[in-house]
Parts: C-alpha cells; structure tokens; sequence
C-alpha cells in the first residue's frame, strides 16, 4: 500500500497547490477502462473519506462505438464500491471519425477531433447530472508529452493546466493526477489489483503521442536527471524565463487578454475605461483616471486583434484579498460574456497560487444579479462613488 500512500499524497499536493476540489463540489469521473482513470477513481474515493472534503463523484464511461466495447464487468466492479457507473452512448463518435479520416484522407482516425467530441460528450453527462466538475486522469508524463507535441508540432510552449474552466459548457476540469508519473500509476494499478477493459483504440501505438513518449524515454535514458528536471520545469515559475511571460495568454481562437505592460496597451484600456464610463455614464474624467493605477495590473481582452473590454486588479498579500475593478465592455461587444471571461481569468489566475483568497469587487447596484450569476454576494453597506449606486461584493476561495 505504500504506493498508494505516495499517489494519494501527490493528490492531495496537487489539490493543495491547484485548488482543484472542493466541498459540495460533483464530479465526473471520465472512466476509458485503463489504468489511469480506475487509479484515479480509487484515489478520489479513498481521498474523500480522509481529506474533510465532502464531494460526489460520478464514474462515466463513454461507448465511442470502436469494436470490443463491453463495460459489464466495470459495472459490476463499481456496483461492488456501491457506485453506478454511467455508460454513455456516444457511438456517434466513431461514425463521424471514419466520415473525417475519408474526407480529409487520412490514414488513421484523426486523435483530435476525437478528443474535443469526447470532451463535449462528457460535458453534456456532466450537464446532465448537475455536476460542475470533470475529472480526467491525465498525469504529469502526459503533460510533459503534450508540451513536446506542441513545441514539436505547433510551435507553441504550453501544455495542459491542472484545471481549467469550460466558459460555454460551465464546467471546470481538474487533473488529480497531475503531479503523479505513469510508473506510480501502473505501480498502484498492480498492487490493488484494479480490473482493466480490453484496449479497442483503432491507433493503438500509431499517434503523435506515441511518438513524443519514445523520443521521451530515449532522452531519459541518455540523460536520467531530465525527468526530474522536466518536472520541476512545469511548475518552477520563478524561473519561467520565455520572451512574452505573464504578457499574453490566448483564450480562443478570437480572443486573448493581453497583460498591460506598454504605453500601447495602457491606452487602449483607458480608451475602454472613457467610453463606456466616461461617454455612456457621464463619469467625470477626474473620478474616472485615480492616481493608484499603478498599484494595478491591468487586462486588456481583444477580440480578432480590436480592443474589447478591459479590468484592473490587485493582490494584498496580508489581507488575502484581491480587488478587481475598472471592469468594461465596450458596447459593440457586449453580449459576448467578455466580463465574465476576464473576472474568470482572474479569480483562476490568483486563486491556483493564494488560498484562501477573498475576491472583492465595489460594482454598480444595477449590476446585483450579474455578479451575484458568478457567485458573488453583496455585503456591507452600500455606498456612492462618482455619483453612482455601489454595493461591496465578495466571493471567498477556501
């Protein structure tokens, strides 16, 4: 059981640093019948009667429509842990596979298309269920191979975040699993003697990741500190040292927010900030522009490359509160969820490295159920500022 004991302490590590899980929280389980995700529901299970955390999971499997499927006797396994596990018919999946790799004249399925309908799917079970979390069981020797397949093969250093919230679809996803390497997995998959489906992928060992993984091994045999290097590179921020750190970060295809750090960018949030306060709302310029801008970080989001919308914020270290404000949509973009993209962006970017984290935001009155749909509640007394009905909101990060 020591094993066990070792990854259920990077789990908690990882929910730790992350801030992955919390009370009430309902999470799906994505279950694909192999080692990783049954490792994963064990460890949520066990880690639930120790961590104080009272949470629900819901163990989903999707029927992707591949031959060979057959998820009877992981119903019966769950059934024994007095879980229902949810067998999804998605077999639509495999249908509009084949229809791409014809089209696009493939030689295989193609993997991506395949794991955004996969994500959807559970998505829609997760919508379904109430849940406002997924749980996918990719660990740390995923992460650092999708880093390589993106430098490799997209020109793009990044990789997948230990969570990240689904604005669309209103679902967070969390990766438990995301500070434990495969060979644990397999280590405690062995040890518990946890039952396994028949592999029935068609690109068995014919992917891109498959690739990455043996040119990984490859260096770690060549060099045998590099994997523990590799890892500790994934979350040694102090020393990120890339040519844009911490300036941009794309949200969509359409969209980025950029980190206001030149004259440039500086104008284009003040521009905002005078047309929607200054024009629309008759703010007076002097009210408008404080001389505390510079204890602020400021954001600016472009949709197609043309200034959208704009917030400011700022962290105090001794109170553990952050203050966001100066948040504005310009009138052509509203409607687009653009101030809830950025207020989301935010609360993710602070509250994944301070916890607990109280969020507070002075906002117009009129503005009362918008911030109370993100799950902020008005407190204290309300006040005037430039003219104009305020109330204190906060939302806390335990």
């Amino acid at each position: 059981m020591k094993h066990f004991r070792k990854l259920l302490a990077k789990i908690k590590k990882a929910d730790e640093k992350f801030n992955l899980i919390q009370s009430g929280d309902k999470i799906v389980i994505g279950i694909s019948g192999g080692k990783d995700s049954i490792v994963l529901f064990e460890a949520l299970r066990t880690y639930k009667r120790y961590s104080k955390k009272d949470f629900t999971l819901y163990p989903v499997i999707l029927d992707l429509g591949f031959s060979g499927f057959d998820a009877s006797s992981y119903t019966a396994f769950f059934k024994e842990r007095e879980y229902d596990l949810i067998v999804n018919d998605s077999r639509d999946v495999s249908k509009i596979l084949s229809v791409q790799k014809e089209k696009q004249g493939l030689q295989k399925l193609p993997c991506s298309i395949c794991s955004r309908m996969k994500k959807a799917a559970i998505n829609e079970v997760a919508n379904k269920l109430g849940a406002n979390k997924v749980a996918f069981a990719h660990h740390i020797d995923d992460a650092l191979e999708t880093l390589f397949m993106n430098m490799i093969g997209g020109g793009r250093f990044a990789t997948f975040s230990p969570q990240m919230y689904l604005e669309r679809a209103e679902i967070t996803f969390i990766r438990p699993l995301i500070l434990v390497d495969e060979k644990l997995i397999i280590r405690v998959q062995k040890d518990l003697k946890l039952p396994l489906l028949p592999y029935n992928c068609p690109n068995e060992n014919k992917t891109r990741r498959d690739d990455i993984k043996s040119l990984l091994n490859a260096i770690y045999k060549k060099y045998p500190e590099a994997k523990t290097n590799f890892e500790l590179m994934l979350i040694n921020d102090k020393e990120f040292d890339l040519w844009y750190k911490d300036y941009a970060t794309l949200i969509n295809d359409d969209c980025v927010i950029v980190k206001v750090t030149t004259p440039a960018h500086f104008n284009d949030a003040l521009y905002i900030r005078y047309k929607v306060f200054v024009e629309e709302q008759n703010i007076k310029v002097e009210d408008e522009y404080d001389a505390n801008e510079k204890d602020y970080t400021s954001l600016v989001l472009y949709v197609k490359g043309n200034k959208a919308a704009t917030i400011r914020y700022k962290y105090d270290a001794l109170a553990r509160r952050a203050y966001l404000g100066r948040i504005a949509v310009l009138k052509e973009y509203r409607g687009l969820k653009l101030g809830m993209t950025l207020i989301t962006y935010v609360e993710q970017k602070l509250s994944v490295k301070y916890r607990p984290l109280t969020f507070h935001i002075g906002g117009q009155s009129h503005l009362l159920k918008y911030y109370e749909s993100l799950g902020y509640k008005r407190v204290g007394e309300s006040y005037m500022d430039a003219g104009i009905l305020h109330y204190h909101f906060e939302k806390k990060v335990i």
